[in-house]
């Protein structure tokens, strides 16, 4: 099995390492990802410059782009056009969860791999300090494992959240729906030596609805969680009340 693996927290990721660690375990594994930190970057693809990739070792290589980028050099690059069996993104630092998957660039890994037809998963570490990178790994190689073998549904990619617990306080897995975020919008303006205005967005640890279903529910009660997702953004539901307007 041929696993192509990236992220969006850059090439020196722990999490990342982790990943590639028990993922090696199961095949063999090619890692294209950033030089440096790209969070937050959603499906960016750096179409208006040159993009340098370079061999950092053997099966690494670092690419100067965005993590969808990284998939698409990695395929049609690096790896020349032999189709991995999977592709795979993470371990990112942070949860991926409720409609913060829009930005993400793990996801947006996933979402890559989905569009070219390849099994695609993105694993998430629930947490923003004293990560327990080879608990989460052990669990992703678990989920990797069990969609080897059972497959996944055409058209989808799974997005996989891991709480920062110890390996025998998981409680085991959830599929579950997205959740929704609960807002703060904080935006902190700051001066800097000269005066002039600069902002923060954020600066504050995101909180979710903990509606039971969802990701975060999942993750406050102690399970791994994988919701499925899908490129197609279509709401369907305004689809059929559209349909009946008067456009004339």
């Amino acid at each position: 099995m041929n696993i192509l693996l990236s992220n969006d927290d850059g090439i020196r990721s722990e999490g990342l390492r982790a990943l590639y660690s028990v993922l090696s375990e199961i095949g063999n594994v090619v890692v294209v990802a950033p030089d440096r930190e790209r969070s937050a970057v959603g499906r960016a693809l750096t179409l208006h410059r040159p993009i340098r990739c370079e061999k950092i070792a053997r099966d690494w290589y670092a690419v100067d782009g965005t993590p969808t980028s990284c998939v698409y050099i990695g395929v049609h690059a690096v790896m020349n056009g032999k189709r991995p069996d999977m592709i795979i993104g993470g371990i990112n630092r942070g949860p991926n969860i409720g409609e913060d998957i829009t930005y993400s660039g793990t996801v947006s890994i996933a979402m890559e791999g989905a569009l070219l037809g390849i099994p695609s998963l993105a694993f998430s570490l629930a947490s923003f300090n004293n990560f327990r990178w080879n608990v989460a790994a052990k669990w992703a190689k678990k989920v990797t494992e069990i969609v080897v073998r059972e497959g996944l549904p055409a058209g989808c990619c799974l997005n996989v959240n891991m709480p920062n617990l110890p390996f025998d306080e998981i409680e085991g897995i959830k599929v579950v729906r997205q959740g929704k975020k609960a807002y703060s919008e904080k935006v902190e303006e700051r001066k800097d030596p000269w005066g002039r205005s600069y902002f923060w967005i954020g600066g504050e640890e995101p909180n979710w609805k903990v509606d039971k279903g969802t990701d975060y529910w999942a993750i406050k009660n102690g399970f791994v969680s994988i919701t499925p997702i899908q490129l197609d953004l279509t709401d369907y539901k305004a689809l059929s009340v559209l349909e009946n307007y008067r456009w004339k």
